[in-house]
C-alpha cells in the first residue's frame, strides 16, 4: 500500500523559495561586512580630513622667532584651548621631541613618537597607557612661513567619541538589510508564484484528465513544458487504445469460447439421459461449468483492474440502493434488514464498475449467509475510506481468516460456497492498493472491512 505523505517542502515553489532565500542570506551575509567597511573607511576619512583641517589651523598659527617656534596664547580653533575638548595638538621638532601641547591634552598621557621619515603626513591609530586608542594625524612641516624649519604637527581625538556613531551605523545596517532581505523574499515569493503558474495549470488539467472530465492536455503550456504535455497525451491515448483492444479481445475470446462450451453442455445432456453414463456425464457437466467459472472470474478480473492514470470517485449510495433493490427481490423470502450507515454525499475512490462488482459479491454473500440482517457501514478515516460490510450469519472460523487473505490464496479455494465473486473482490482491492479484513462482526456473523487509501 502507497504512503501518501503532506509534507510542504515536497512544493516546488517552497523549495525553489528555501533556495533562494539561502542565497539572498547568504549575499545580505556577504554584503554587511562591505557595507560596514565602506561606512568605516568613509568615516576615517571624515575624521582624517578633519584632523588635517586641524593641523593646518596649527600651522597658520605658528610663527618661528629666531628659530625657535612661537605659538599665539590664544589659538583661532578654540577647540585646543578648552580643557573639556576632545581634540588634541602636539608640536614635535624633527628630532621627535614635543614642544608644544594643546592644553586640552595636558590631561593625556600618550607616548607618541612622530616618524619625520620625509613621507608628508599619515593617519593611523594608536593607544596610550590606559589603552584607549586615538585617531592620529601627523603632517612633517619642513617650511613654514618662509622660513627654514623642520616640525611635526600632530593632532588627535579619540575613537570612542565616533563609536555612538559607529553603534547607529551597524544598528541602521541590520534594519535596512533585514528590511531589503524580506522585501526580495517578497518579490522572490511573488515572482516564483508567477512562474510556476503554467505548472498550476498543468496540474490542474492533469486533475481534470485523471477525474475523467478531460480527455487530454493542452498545448496552452510554455515551451519547456510542451514535451513533457505531449508525452503524457501520447501516453493517455495509448492506454485507452490499449484498454479498448483488451475489451474487445476479451469479448471476442468470450465469444469464441461460448458456442464450444454451448456444444459440450448440450452433448453432456444427452450424455446424461443414458444411465450407464451417469458418471461421465456429470464429470463432464462438472469440468463445463468449471470452465464456464474460471472464464468468467479472469474476464472479470481483467476488466475490473486500476486505470496506470485515470482516477475515480463514485458516490456510494446509488450503488448500494441498486443492489439491495435487486437482491431484495432475490431473497424476499428471508425478508432481509439492511442498514445503511455513511453520507448520502461519500463518494469511493473506485472505478463505478469495480465498485459494483466488489459489492455485489459482498452484498450477495451477506445475503445469502445472514439470518435477517446487514449492515453497510463507510467513511473517510484519515488518509482512508473505510467500507464495512456485515451480517449476522455464521461468519468465518478465526483460524481461517489470516490464511484466506494471504497473497496469492484465493478466497474460494478455501470456501466453496463463495464462488469466485471472493477472489474478483480481493483482487479489485489489491489493484487500488486496498485492504481486506475478514473479521467478527458485532452482528455475529461475518465482516469484511476494506480501506482504500486516498487518491
Amino acid at each position: 500500500m502507497r504512503k501518501h505523505q503532506s509534507n510542504k517542502t515536497s512544493s516546488l515553489r517552497v523549495r525553489l523559495m528555501l533556495g533562494a532565500a539561502l542565497t539572498v542570506l547568504m549575499f545580505i551575509l556577504a554584503l554587511f561586512p562591505a557595507l560596514q567597511q565602506i561606512f568605516t573607511s568613509a568615516l576615517e576619512e571624515s575624521i582624517e580630513q578633519r584632523l588635517a583641517a586641524d593641523a593646518s589651523a596649527l600651522i597658520s598659527a605658528a610663527r618661528i622667532t629666531k628659530g625657535q617656534l612661537r605659538m599665539p596664547e590664544k589659538l583661532p580653533d578654540e577647540e585646543f584651548e578648552i580643557l573639556t575638548a576632545r581634540q588634541l595638538g602636539y608640536i614635535y621638532d624633527n628630532k621627535g621631541v614635543l614642544i608644544w601641547r594643546s592644553r586640552s591634552s595636558e590631561l593625556e598621557n600618550i607616548n607618541y613618537q612622530p616618524k619625520y621619515d620625509g613621507r608628508g603626513h599619515e593617519f593611523l591609530r594608536v593607544k596610550d597607557a590606559q589603552g584607549r586608542e586615538f585617531f592620529v594625524y601627523d603632517v612633517e612641516v619642513d617650511l613654514l612661513r618662509g622660513q627654514s624649519a623642520a616640525f611635526s604637527i600632530v593632532t588627535m581625538q579619540p575613537v570612542n567619541d565616533y563609536q555612538a556613531m559607529y553603534d547607529n551605523l551597524r544598528q541602521q545596517l541590520y534594519v535596512w538589510l533585514g528590511f531589503a532581505l524580506l522585501l526580495l523574499l517578497g518579490f522572490l515569493w511573488l515572482g516564483l508564484g508567477w512562474g510556476i503558474r503554467s505548472l498550476r495549470s498543468l496540474s490542474a488539467e492533469l486533475d481534470e484528465v485523471e477525474n475523467g472530465t478531460r480527455d487530454s492536455l493542452s498545448d496552452e503550456h510554455p515551451r519547456e513544458l510542451l514535451r513533457l504535455t505531449r508525452s503524457l497525451n501520447r501516453l493517455l491515448e495509448s492506454e485507452r487504445q490499449q484498454s479498448e483492444r483488451y475489451r474487445h479481445s476479451l469479448d471476442d475470446l468470450a465469444h469464441s469460447l461460448k458456442t464450444p462450451l454451448a456444444v459440450l453442455q448440450g452433448l453432456g445432456e444427452v450424455i446424461a439421459a443414458q444411465p450407464a453414463n451417469h458418471n461421465q456425464a456429470k464429470t463432464l457437466q462438472g469440468q463445463v461449468n468449471r470452465m464456464n467459472q474460471q472464464i468468467s472470474y479472469q474476464l472479470q478480473r481483467a476488466s475490473l483492474r486500476k486505470s496506470g492514470l485515470l482516477r475515480y470517485s463514485v458516490k456510494l449510495k446509488p450503488l448500494v440502493d441498486s443492489l439491495t433493490e435487486a437482491l431484495d427481490k432475490v431473497y424476499r423470502d428471508k425478508r432481509v434488514v439492511v442498514i445503511s450507515d455513511f453520507s448520502l454525499e461519500l463518494r469511493i475512490p473506485v472505478e463505478q464498475g469495480a465498485l459494483l462488482e466488489l459489492l455485489g459479491n459482498l452484498l450477495e454473500n451477506a445475503y445469502r449467509l445472514c439470518i435477517n440482517e446487514i449492515r453497510i457501514r463507510a467513511q473517510l478515516l484519515g488518509n482512508h475510506y473505510e467500507l464495512v460490510v456485515e451480517d449476522d450469519g455464521p461468519g468465518v472460523p478465526e483460524h481461517q481468516r489470516e490464511r484466506i487473505l494471504q497473497r496469492g490464496e484465493r478466497l474460494d479455494t478455501q470456501y466453496p460456497g463463495q464462488g469466485i465473486g471472493t477472489a474478483v473482490v480481493k483482487d479489485i482491492i489489491d489493484s487500488y492498493d486496498g485492504q481486506l479484513f475478514v473479521e467478527e462482526s458485532v452482528l455475529g456473523g461475518a465482516q469484511f472491512r476494506i480501506l482504500f487509501p486516498l487518491n
